[in-house]
């Protein structure tokens, strides 16, 4: 009976507290309270509208003394508005940056990049690996059906391989020397020390910033080179409907690229460019603000409304471009560096002669008419018409 009674008294006060949503702050004049500065040392998110909206205001803070000699314009209000960007800031050189002396958003791109960033982007990376193993013990290496004919066919000319592999290696580089900066402090330095880390961090940034031009130059080559042989067309939804002939036994036929190589050339031609353009702007800290800008036309549009974002903020401090720069930078590299681990996996293990067509550039001829059976037939048909002898090709299988 004690029990129960003791339980119902507990109840009883712990009503008031949990009905109550909006704190009480008649006693500090709408000002915060020591249980708004107890919450945000305990990590629980804070309203802090009534402190955004009242920067400068002092007449809303009726009768409450406030600390230091000026009354109701206090340092805390000075601090605060410096907080939100609504303080008069004059500095004598260095323009709109030096304006900015304290940057609220810091702490959250600190946290993001240091929480989700590292572990959803680690975790798709492993991911991708482990799926490709158990794919691999499943399926095993995608052979060439029946014997080789001893015959080659250019597939790739050498110019074609130097665009692939410029692309290719320094992206390559790209990505490790991006990991270490991201998981350097927890990957490196706990097992390594700090001064291998720092030493490790150091090469990693002067490799990432001087590679990226090998980077850009790579992916407008495979453009020009390549783009008129990516556009979709019919035969790709023979091909995704039967899965490449990577499931099952089937071969779909297919011109030089096939709809998964114009699925990953479309990947790396839109994430690389958006991702050298992010990477340019972070080599040029200030010079190329984006977002907000982005974010204008975003909202215009209404597509911010429709993902229930609302109105994203137009009017953002040099800091906060970099920051939101630097986060785009390293989510599309992720997701670019998972597709390209797939193409690597299906380019050398995964398919028997894949890798002849980058290294050599020569495939022997049954492999390319199993795999690309129409492009097949093109080169054969120009070759024929070039020496004299037209032939009349029978249809692809």
């Amino acid at each position: 009976m004690r029990v129960l009674l003791w339980l119902l008294v507990c109840l009883t006060m712990a009503l008031p507290a949990t009905a109550q949503t909006t704190p009480d702050r008649s006693a500090t004049g709408g000002t915060q309270t020591l249980a708004d500065i107890m919450a945000r040392q305990n990590s629980v998110a804070v309203d802090d509208t009534f402190r955004r909206k009242n920067v400068g205001d002092s007449a809303s803070l009726p009768g409450v003394p406030q600390l230091g000699t000026q009354g109701g314009v206090s340092d805390p209000e000075f601090w605060r508005a410096l907080r939100y960007g609504s303080a008069d800031v004059r500095v004598s050189a260095g323009g709109e940056v030096a304006t900015v002396l304290v940057q609220d958003g810091g702490m959250k791109w600190l946290a993001f990049r240091a929480g989700p960033l590292r572990q959803y982007g680690g975790w798709l990376l492993l991911g991708t690996l482990a799926l490709l193993v158990v794919f691999y013990l499943l399926r095993g290496k995608i052979p060439i059906d029946g014997e080789k004919t001893g015959r080659t066919v250019t597939r790739f000319k050498a110019f074609e391989r130097f665009g692939h592999w410029l692309l290719g290696g320094s992206f390559i580089l790209l990505g490790i020397t991006g990991l270490i900066t991201l998981f350097g402090r927890v990957a490196i330095a706990p097992y390594l020390g700090k001064e291998a880390n720092a030493t490790f961090l150091e090469l990693g940034k002067w490799v990432h910033n001087n590679v990226a031009w090998a980077f850009i130059v790579g992916l407008v080559i495979i453009f020009v080179m390549w783009v008129v042989h990516n556009l979709p067309d019919r035969t790709d939804l023979v091909w995704i409907s039967q899965a490449g002939g990577i499931v099952g036994s089937k071969h779909p036929p297919a011109k030089k690229f096939n709809a998964g190589q114009k699925v990953i050339f479309w990947s790396v031609v839109l994430f690389g460019a958006s991702i050298s353009i992010t990477g340019v702007s972070l080599l040029f800290p200030y010079e190329l603000p984006m977002f907000a800008k982005t974010f204008a036309v975003v909202n215009d549009i209404g597509l911010s409304s429709l993902l229930g974002l609302g109105d994203l903020s137009e009017t953002l401090a040099p800091q906060e471009e970099m920051q939101l720069a630097q986060l785009w930078h390293a989510i599309l590299a992720f997701v670019l560096m998972a597709i390209v681990i797939a193409h690597i996996y299906i380019g050398s293990v995964g398919m028997e002669g894949a890798y002849d067509a980058m290294g050599s550039g020569e495939v022997d001829e049954a492999w390319a008419k199993q795999h690309h059976s129409i492009w097949l037939e093109e080169i054969q048909q120009e070759q024929d018409t070039s020496q004299g002898n037209p032939t009349k090709q029978s249809p692809a299988d």
